[in-house]
């Protein structure tokens, strides 16, 4: 059995990792109730969005040169996957660097595949396999739509110019504070809306066809971004909070069995001092 100065020590190191941790919670909860309002606001704007975006996509034929809605024989795929800057977020990042890997191992595994990351722990992650050719991670340094917007922009110009056939992004779908969803979308080409849709309605357009998609679908597209990456931050902070939480009553069950194994080895030198006291007390007597 340890002695008992070990044993105050770890209980002191223990209740310090508690106090860290507990703080750690309470930081992460705060921004998660303002990046938790920002996605929940920002959500059903989104979603109309790109509703409206892939009914305009089904309603444009061949003539109308979307460059965004063309299907290429994919050779080259380009993968965004969404972590944070940061750890301490249980298994947050590790999800979505493994679902990356299952999409370049099976999904295209005889493809070229490159990886713009947006996290530096994604970055970190793909980087030793040099497919990584943009790290976009500052983005959470100040993360407003036009900063999205640049690195949108930068897809949709790969895109365009051929360089990849198919763009997809990888991040975490924010439920609530515990639990949040790995999810995979497309980005590029744009996926026509499926099933029973407004899509085969007469749409009027106002003022021309051409000037919508100019302007529409890739507000659209920077949307469909930024959303996915506010998404993955109120994730992040969810997954903290709840990281934290489990750290802090691990940690205080953990302080509670040292203090009693604490007390239990001072009653037991105590015990010893007592009975050598009687024993020696013994035998002056004898």
């Amino acid at each position: 059995m340890a002695n008992l100065k070990e044993i105050r020590n770890r209980i002191s190191s223990v209740s310090s990792t508690m106090q860290i941790t507990s703080a750690m919670k309470m930081v992460s909860a705060a921004k998660l109730k303002k990046a938790q309002d920002a996605i929940t606001a920002m959500r059903p704007y989104a979603n109309k969005l790109t509703e409206l975006l892939q009914n305009l996509s089904a309603t444009l034929d061949a003539d109308s040169g979307s460059k965004f809605s063309t299907q290429r024989e994919i050779k080259n795929v380009l993968i965004v996957p969404i972590t944070s800057n940061r750890g301490l977020c249980g298994a947050f990042n590790s999800n979505i660097i493994k679902q990356t890997q299952n999409l370049i191992a099976n999904v295209y595994a005889d493809k070229n595949v490159s990886v713009v990351a947006i996290g530096k722990k994604s970055n970190d992650a793909f980087s030793k396999q040099n497919i990584v050719i943009a790290n976009k991670s500052e983005v959470f340094d100040d993360l407003t739509f036009d900063n999205v917007a640049e690195i949108a922009e930068l897809l949709m110009d790969k895109f365009v110019e051929g360089e990849f056939d198919k763009i997809e992004i990888v991040y975490n779908k924010f439920k609530n504070a515990a639990t949040q969803i790995v999810m995979t979308e497309q980005f590029l080409p744009i996926v026509p809306m499926e099933g029973n849709s407004n899509s085969n309605q007469d749409y009027i357009f106002e003022p021309s066809k051409a000037e919508i998609v100019e302007t529409l679908i890739p507000k659209s597209l920077k949307t469909q971004l930024y959303k996915s990456i506010r998404d993955s931050f109120a994730s992040e902070h969810g997954a903290r909070m709840t990281a934290m939480h489990k750290a802090t009553d691990n940690a205080t069950e953990l302080r509670d069995q040292l203090k009693l194994t604490y007390n239990k080895a001072r009653q037991a030198a105590i015990t010893n001092e007592i009975l050598e006291i009687v024993g020696g007390a013994e035998a002056l007597n004898n």
